[in-house]
């Protein structure tokens, strides 16, 4: 293959990942309900930035503690012959309560209080304890699993 068409080629499969990649962004906000109240959530980086699981704001690798905890997930989902998509595997690892940066928060907890569950310097203003107690109030880490389509 010639250089340039090598060249080609290269970008125009970089371009399809990079177009394909906030997919799990979009799904991840709807699946924590980061959407409701904002029409304009698809557009709006503030909803939930990609440094909920990459390192940087921007998206790519590397991935933060947290983005490499989905990533093991996908792997024992697959170890175990489970073919799951990216919301179960989502739902998967929030049901495990740990804690990927080691900041005291569950990924989950932080999840609910809309802090980075990758960044140990991003931590939930309420207290352990408190954060729980309203967590489970709202229903626990089942309102973040996925949505069963209805044949």
């Amino acid at each position: 293959m010639r250089p340039r068409a090598a060249l080609a080629l290269l970008v125009l499969v970089g371009a399809g990942a990079a177009l394909a990649l906030p997919g799990f962004r979009l799904t991840a906000i709807q699946q924590f309900h980061y959407d409701q109240g904002n029409p304009l959530w698809e557009y709006d980086r503030k909803v939930m930035s990609c440094a909920y699981c990459h390192v940087k704001e921007s998206g790519g690798a590397p991935w933060n503690a947290f983005g490499q905890a989905l990533q093991q997930q996908f792997r024992a989902d697959a170890a175990a012959g489970r073919k799951n998509k990216f919301p179960a595997v989502l739902y998967d690892r929030l049901k495990l309560m740990q804690d990927a940066d080691g900041d005291g928060y569950a990924d989950v907890l932080e999840v609910y209080a809309r802090t980075l569950p990758g960044d140990p310097a991003s931590t939930p203003t309420r207290p352990v304890a408190e954060l729980e107690k309203a967590f489970a109030a709202a229903g626990g880490v089942a309102q973040y699993a996925p949505k069963v389509k209805k044949p």
